[in-house]
């Protein structure tokens, strides 16, 4: 392995390692929670934290990736630095994410983001700013290209995929076993979780079964929210063929060296993207995390996640 690569595994490993023996602490926040209505299952539970900074009239909403939620290790240290911008912060979890066994999402549905942004709390903001790390930052990207909240000046995806086949089969190759377990666990514990409350496709006796991203989007996430399979999810849920169509300024900020979701398997699917994408790839870090102080070329200083604030806020 080049010393390059294995930086980029170090950086996505490290700081979730550090995280779990010394969390990192954000801002003083309190609980949030909205309501989300599901054709098939009615008003569902969302949850997360809210940070008001008094005077503020912007927030930025923080959207995890997959099988995370608020507390994910890049969700603080995030809204550390959205407090020193002097924004309000939403750490929204997605469904189910909090495991109260509500409900499990896909990588396309925004629905949870279009209830949380019209959640009572940010009603004051005159603009709001969307960051989505990971999945979550591909959920955001299909946020960008659809209507919404005309508040929303600017959306950022920090290490996102764009075309969901691509991904999965990246992260259902052998050489990517380790992170393919680690989140197999987590996405397993939210799903029993919400076996626990309702109906599921799949017996949580089998979750065994379930060893790759192919077998739970075709037998899991599929079923749930009306797909034929996992390759009809893959086509009609990726942000890819929406790129075209983007309506607010968004920014795609992925590392060359992430070992999760590799840039091999993003960049074919910029090609054609509208003018209001922005790209910018970074030499260093890993997935979702990044060296304390690292020029991400967006013209600021700062780390990563100070720097597409500033981007954002620049629009």
């Amino acid at each position: 392995m080049s010393p390059l690569l294995l930086t980029g595994h170090l950086w996505t490993i490290g700081p979730r390692l550090r995280h779990a023996v010394r969390p990192y602490v954000c801002p003083p926040s309190r609980p949030w929670e909205t309501r989300v209505d599901d054709p098939d299952l009615g008003r569902l539970r969302l949850t997360g934290r809210w940070r008001e900074v008094p005077g503020s009239e912007e927030a930025v909403v923080l959207v995890h990736g997959l099988g995370g939620c608020i507390d994910s290790h890049y969700m603080p240290r995030a809204a550390t630095v959205v407090e020193a911008a002097g924004l309000s912060c939403l750490r929204l979890n997605l469904r189910g994410c909090d495991r109260l066994g509500e409900d499990y999402g896909h990588a396309g549905l925004t629905a949870d983001l279009h209830a949380a942004l019209a959640s009572p709390e940010l009603a004051a903001c005159r603009r709001l700013y969307l960051i989505g790390f990971s999945m979550g930052g591909h959920v955001a990207l299909r946020y960008a290209a659809e209507p919404g909240d005309p508040r929303v000046a600017a959306v950022a995806a920090v290490c996102a995929p764009v075309d969901l086949a691509r991904s999965q089969q990246e992260i259902d190759a052998p050489v990517h076993w380790i992170y393919r377990h680690y989140l197999l666990n987590n996405l397993r514990s939210l799903y029993t979780a919400v076996a626990a409350r309702r109906p599921v496709p799949w017996p949580v006796d089998r979750l065994g079964e379930i060893r790759t991203f192919l077998d739970l989007d075709d037998r899991i996430v599929a079923p749930r929210h009306g797909f034929t399979g996992a390759a009809d999810y893959y086509a009609r849920a990726s942000a890819v063929a929406r790129l075209a169509h983007l309506r607010i300024p968004t920014l795609l900020c992925n590392s060359e060296l992430d070992p999760m979701v590799p840039a091999r398997s993003v960049r074919p699917g910029l090609e054609g993207a509208s003018p209001l994408l922005h790209t910018a790839w970074l030499r260093g870090g890993g997935h979702v995390s990044f060296p304390e102080r690292f020029d991400a070329g967006l013209g600021e200083g700062g780390g990563v996640t100070a720097q597409v604030i500033a981007w954002m806020r620049s629009r």
